[in-house]
């Protein structure tokens, strides 16, 4: 047996905020779709997401991943060393030094709901997706 997912990332207090869904391929398109109506706790909206596969055999009674995509970013700004450098904010010393010390030639900041950043590799995509701000959002649910 063989089966396709997407697992949505979102923000969360220790640890991010998952939410995999079965998708009948990896398709792009549709995973922002289904991204679109993902809320976790706090309101919490997915930044980005993974395709998988898992896998198993007739006698095996657990699945296991046997492929996993590069993170797609739901939108985002890119920032390299040099440009959290030069914008000169205090806050971003420990930001700095982590780069510095991790290797990471760029990172991610994302805002789809609550603020992230995070390395990005070099496989990653960052695709042109803007979420609903959260306030316009709330008048939507609350009517």
């Amino acid at each position: 047996m063989k089966k396709r997912f997407v697992t949505f990332f979102s923000p969360g207090t220790f640890v991010h905020e998952t939410t995999t869904r079965e998708i009948e391929s990896w398709n792009v398109k549709r995973a922002i779709e289904m991204a679109h109506e993902i809320v976790e706790r706090y309101d919490a909206r997915p930044f980005g997401f993974q395709f998988s596969i898992r896998e198993r055999k007739d006698n095996e009674l657990d699945s296991r991943e046997t492929e996993r995509s590069p993170m797609y970013f739901l939108g985002g700004k890119v920032l390299t060393l040099q440009d959290v450098i030069e914008r000169a904010d205090e806050r971003d010393s420990i930001l700095i030094s982590n780069m510095q010390a991790n290797g990471y030639d760029k990172i991610i900041e994302n805002t789809n709901s609550w603020k992230i950043t995070l390395p990005l590799q070099q496989n990653d995509v960052v695709l042109d997706v803007q979420f609903q701000p959260r306030a316009e959002r709330g008048a939507e649910t609350s009517a």
